[in-house]
């Protein structure tokens, strides 16, 4: 039975729905103290999927709580699928006495799974930190559907020299153009990160900026920006994760982005693409 967490109601519908398998409706309510309960009060069948994104706090308490509630409810074996696992990118400690803290999650998270699946975490590595098997999926190539197939000499672009991969991923898919990343440079003195499209000649060129995730979308505007300086043609951001947190949309439009294209790993407004295939042969 496939069992979504509230925030990733779409993805469990579908998922369930490329499964066959049935969907649990859980129900959630709070405490006059804050505390919240999730309870899965009509459960059938062995095997529970938990579909449930950890973007905040509550999500991933949540979480732990379904997979509690499923093993109440008779599941004999849970797999927990993390479309989007929270704390992935905090994968060692950046400074003396501060926690690995995907470590620490993913710890947690083991307690109550016999299984895990990861869409795209932002650090393969933290796949290892799981006292339960792991299996980790790639979605990038999933990106490309959305794009307009006459895309004008297309160049597909990482933000730095480690996406490349994935730009190549979605070039790949798409079918036709170019791969190169960004160069970045930090003012050490203010703190302040500069990005350019190197070398690689832009001009008139549509461009496909790609990512794992887009959270502040204060890099990528400022790549979007670099590129409109270079009188490039339309430029899409498609990203896994569309975070877009505070005004990250609004920051993309300013710089002259034309369309943002993200997966249904957290539900959003630009979730074009959905994983649940690619969850599904996992399963």
């Amino acid at each position: 039975m496939i069992v979504p967490g509230s925030a990733s109601q779409a993805l469990a519908a579908a998922l369930a729905e490329h499964t066959g398998r049935p969907l649990a409706t859980p129900e959630y309510r709070w405490f006059p103290d804050g505390e919240e309960c999730a309870a899965v009060p009509e459960f059938e069948g062995e095997e529970a999927v938990v579909v449930a994104a950890t973007d905040s706090n509550d999500a991933l308490v949540e979480l732990l709580q379904l997979q509690d509630a499923v093993r109440e409810a008779g599941a004999e074996t849970v797999t927990t699928v993390l479309p989007y696992m929270g704390y992935a990118r905090q994968d060692r400690a950046f400074e003396e006495g501060q926690p690995v803290s995907a470590r620490a999650v993913a710890r947690a998270v083991s307690t109550g799974t016999d299984r895990v699946v990861l869409v795209t975490p932002h650090e393969a590595g933290v796949a290892d930190y799981f006292d339960v098997p792991v299996e980790v999926l790639e979605a990038a190539s999933l990106l490309a559907e959305p794009l307009p197939a006459d895309l004008t000499e297309p160049l597909f672009l990482g933000p730095d020299a480690s996406a490349e991969g994935m730009a190549a991923a979605v070039r790949d898919a798409h079918g036709d153009g170019e791969t190169s990343f960004f160069e970045k440079e930090r003012d050490y003195d203010t703190g302040e990160v500069t990005v350019t499209p190197g070398d690689v000649d832009v001009a008139g060129r549509d461009v496909v900026v790609v990512d794992d995730i887009i959270a502040t979308g204060s890099t990528m505007s400022e790549a979007v920006a670099a590129l409109r300086e270079r009188d490039c043609g339309d430029v899409y951001t498609v990203c896994v994760h569309g975070m877009l947190a505070g005004n990250a949309r609004t920051k993309l439009a300013a710089a002259g982005v034309t369309r943002v294209v993200a997966s249904d790993t957290l539900e959003r407004a630009e979730s074009d693409v959905s994983v649940a295939p690619l969850v599904a042969e996992a399963l």
